[in-house]
């Protein structure tokens, strides 16, 4: 595929906040509630005592100091659990939509859901199982792709393992070169964990799911080896993009980390680590 040639002329355009959060969540199941609820440390609230704060929060806590004030979440039926805990967002301080699909064949179709609503702003995205840092980490990126005029930009963390994450290279520049996706081997050292893109990049998407070609060799992009459910995977789109000549660059956070609670192991370090916060 190749991009399409008329870009946002608007790189000041609203910024809206996009939350896949349609997943099964086998690999924790059973739980009481959906995984993105699941609780993790506490929220402070001023006079009154801290109150247990769900997963997904704080990476709403990263939208808002962003200065992003709406964000659609897109939940599978039957996820109610989900809009009933945050309800318009006046819980995380802002405008909340919910998108309600019955299946997906991954995050990128998850993300398409959204198209109609998004196609004309910037996008925020992270995913609401993953902890990671700075809280300013959606400043650094919208600055970024501001002062650049670059399509998409990736936030790019020290990964912990190459095998399980889609591994960024880049140039002296800050330009994505390439992206691997869960190499066995690799001398990259960086894993994106978060993004924000333009309509250029929305619309490629769109496309891109849209495309025979896409169809045609779904089963070469969405595998176990690419992603432990089997599903397309984000990072499958963005290489597509790098690849079609979309501006795609990275911004390094090499002090901080992440977290994926999706297993019980990571689960355990989440609730050891943010019981002291």
């Amino acid at each position: 595929m190749t991009p399409d040639k008329h870009q946002d002329p608007r790189p000041q355009s609203e910024v809206i906040g996009v939350v896949p959060a349609a997943g099964k969540g086998t690999r924790l199941a059973p739980l009481p509630c959906s995984k993105e609820l699941y609780p993790i440390g506490f929220a402070q609230t001023g006079a009154t005592a801290p109150r247990p704060k769900a997963v997904s929060e704080y990476l709403f806590d990263k939208f808002r100091a962003a200065g992003i004030r709406k964000s659609i979440i897109i939940i599978r039926t039957g996820k109610w659990d989900i809009p009933a805990y945050f309800g318009d967002g006046q819980l995380v301080g802002m405008d909340l939509a919910y998108l309600v699909i019955s299946d997906s064949w991954g995050p990128p179709a998850t993300i398409d859901r959204a198209y109609p609503f998004v196609k004309e702003a910037r996008v925020a995205f992270g995913f609401p199982d993953i902890l990671f840092g700075p809280t300013d980490v959606f400043v650094h990126l919208l600055r970024h792709q501001a002062d650049t005029g670059c399509d998409v930009v990736l936030g790019l963390y020290p990964a912990h393992d190459p095998r399980s994450m889609d591994m960024v290279d880049l140039d002296p520049r800050g330009r994505v070169r390439a992206i691997e996706l869960k190499p066995h081997r690799t001398q990259l050292t960086y894993a994106w964990i978060c993004a924000v893109w333009t309509p250029a990049f929305t619309d490629f998407l769109h496309r891109f799911l849209a495309a025979p070609e896409t169809q045609e060799n779904l089963a070469l992009l969405a595998n176990p080896q690419t992603d432990p459910s089997g599903d397309l995977p984000v990072g499958a789109v963005l290489r597509a993009a790098v690849q079609a000549g979309l501006r795609t660059e990275g911004v390094c956070f090499p002090a901080e980390t992440y977290l994926d609670i999706g297993t019980p192991a990571a689960l355990s370090v989440a609730l050891t680590t943010y019981s002291r916060s």
